[in-house]
């Protein structure tokens, strides 16, 4: 097949993307299929008639690693030769109309929230994962906890911010400390912290304003933390993240020796398989398509509580999905091919 990995853009996850996409293509060449990888912002304005067979593609989306912090969104506009700001770069939407499927491999913003899913369908271009009504529910963390609740699904309560909400006053907020602000559409834990006092909810409020206008204060579970993949409707096995400081945090998630990660995780059976049954449901509840992620934490009673649904999960050497899909004998390029191939159910393929 052509295949078109889209990476990159603007999003605050943009290094993440980029190693997502650069594990995925050289995973489907091996797999003999032809890819370009592109980025999504940047595009290609070198592309001839058939971009498959052109590198001048990918030059823009060259994965450099994944920095401590989230890149400078300025920065990369100013790489833009044509300086527009349209989502699209140059030729991204030709190509992709000339691709047998497009394999997202972006993360955040408008990668993930459902609008490029939803322009895609208009364009007649098919795309793995999700389409653009769950990826949209899944990306809100406070619409998600709602779809939660009704579904009988275990997730920590709390509250939905504004900016101007949080202008009457933080005091008068019903708080119970600690707890933990994180932006409502945020992603890889960027703005996310622990709150423990009254004195620090100020700073925290306005880290996760500086990358959104909405945010969620969730009651703080003490505990561990894990996460389950759900590819066709069918539970991978739970995976234990251990930060060796902190949480598990941007830095955590993507700096190699950070965090230990344990596939499967030492649960008994009972628990482990009350999570798995608990992720599909979630998927279920938000009418997730193909494969994602839910993150989960137990506190010290073994309670389990769903925090979120990721719809486009990293595929970087430090990633989830894939060292689930290791413990159950599924090497890394075998796994690419089966998000392609179930992606492709929902177009008769």
């Amino acid at each position: 097949m052509d295949i078109v990995v889209l990476a990159g853009g603007l999003s605050a996850e943009r290094d993440v993307s980029l190693q997502t996409g650069s594990m995925v293509t050289d995973a489907l060449r091996q797999n003999g299929h032809r890819v370009v990888l592109l980025d999504v912002f940047l595009g290609c304005e070198e592309a001839g008639a058939d971009p498959f067979d052109l590198s001048a593609c990918e030059r823009n989306a060259d994965a450099a690693g994944i920095a401590d912090a989230a890149p400078d969104p300025a920065q990369i506009k100013a790489m833009r030769k044509d300086g527009s700001d349209c989502f699209f770069g140059p030729n991204v939407i030709r190509i992709c109309q000339m691709a047998d499927i497009v394999f997202l491999a972006l993360h955040g913003e408008d990668g993930e929230n459902g609008k490029l899913q939803a322009a895609f369908d208009l364009f007649g271009i098919r795309y793995t994962g999700s389409g653009y009504l769950g990826s949209a529910l899944a990306m809100n963390k406070e619409i998600s906890k709602l779809f939660f609740q009704k579904n009988g699904i275990p997730t920590p309560d709390g509250i939905h911010l504004t900016k101007s909400d949080s202008a009457s006053g933080i005091e008068t907020l019903p708080l119970t400390l600690p707890c933990v602000v994180k932006p409502c559409c945020g992603g890889s834990s960027i703005g996310v912290s622990i709150v423990h006092s009254k004195e620090s909810l100020s700073h925290a409020l306005e880290e996760a304003f500086r990358w959104e206008d909405e945010v969620i204060i969730e009651n703080y579970i003490k505990g561990r933390e894990f996460s389950v993949a759900v590819i066709d409707r069918t539970a991978l096995p739970v995976i234990e993240m251990a930060p060796l400081n902190g949480f598990y945090d941007y830095k955590n998630k993507y700096k190699a020796g950070s965090t230990i990660e344990t596939c499967p995780a030492d649960l008994p059976d009972s628990i482990a398989k009350k999570m798995q049954a608990c992720a599909v449901a979630a998927a279920d509840a938000l009418g997730l398509f193909a494969y994602s992620r839910m993150d989960f934490l137990m506190d010290e009673a073994g309670a389990i509580f769903c925090l979120e649904a990721n719809t486009l999960p990293g595929m970087t050497p430090t990633s989830l999905i894939p060292q689930e899909a290791r413990a159950i004998g599924m090497d890394f390029p075998a796994l690419c091919e089966k998000l392609i191939e179930i992606s492709l159910k929902k177009y008769g393929g």
